[in-house]
């Protein structure tokens, strides 16, 4: 306890302890791990398998042992042994269970937290996968691109076939118009009948 004070005050970001007390101070964490150090070998096999040898070994020799025995037929010293040993490891035991639900507690909070966090992480990659969708929407894919660009060409192609049957026509009618024009003079160079 001193030197644990002593740890304590010479660390700069704890306050010093200056209460002083007639009570012991006990380390409850290391009385916590001592009690569940104690209720795991109480609950083990072994320790049943023990305490099953030391009994019987404990009959065989005050049986065997009849006058003089140090503990006779009631085994009343036995019993006292086995009522201070339970009297001693149920309370140990219960303190374990104490410790183990208030790490159960915390575990669960730390699970719920962690649920709802994932829902909370979930719920928005939904919406987001659901914004995209929406953009999607409004994206021309592939397939779109080239059927426009298919429907453009059709179009271009036909205009470009009404540009050649309009220039065609207009070609012929200017070679007409042409050929009507080399006849009249033509016929205006032509000395007349009369001449």
């Amino acid at each position: 306890m001193a030197v644990e004070r002593a740890r304590r005050a010479a660390r700069m970001d704890q306050p010093l302890d200056r209460t002083r007390s007639l009570r012991p101070s006990v380390d409850t964490e290391r009385f916590g791990r001592l009690s569940e150090s104690v209720a795991r070998r109480i609950g083990s096999w072994a320790f049943i398998a023990w305490m099953t040898a030391f009994i019987l070994a404990w009959l065989a020799i005050n049986i065997v042992i009849a006058d003089g025995a140090p503990d006779p037929f009631p085994f009343i010293f036995l019993t006292l042994l086995l009522s201070l040993q339970a009297s001693y490891a149920a309370p140990l035991i219960l303190l374990a269970q104490n410790r183990q639900s208030d790490r159960d507690r915390v575990q669960f909070q730390e699970d719920r937290q962690r649920t709802e966090r994932l829902l909370a992480d979930s719920d928005y990659l939904a919406r987001e996968l659901a914004a995209l969708r929406l953009a999607l929407g409004d994206v021309a894919t592939r397939d779109y691109v080239r059927s426009e660009l298919r429907d453009q060409v059709e179009d271009l192609v036909k205009a470009l076939d009404e540009h050649s049957k309009s220039t065609a026509k207009a070609a012929a009618k200017a070679v007409v118009k042409a050929e009507r024009k080399a006849e009249r003079k033509v016929d205006d160079q032509e000395p007349g009948p009369d001449a």
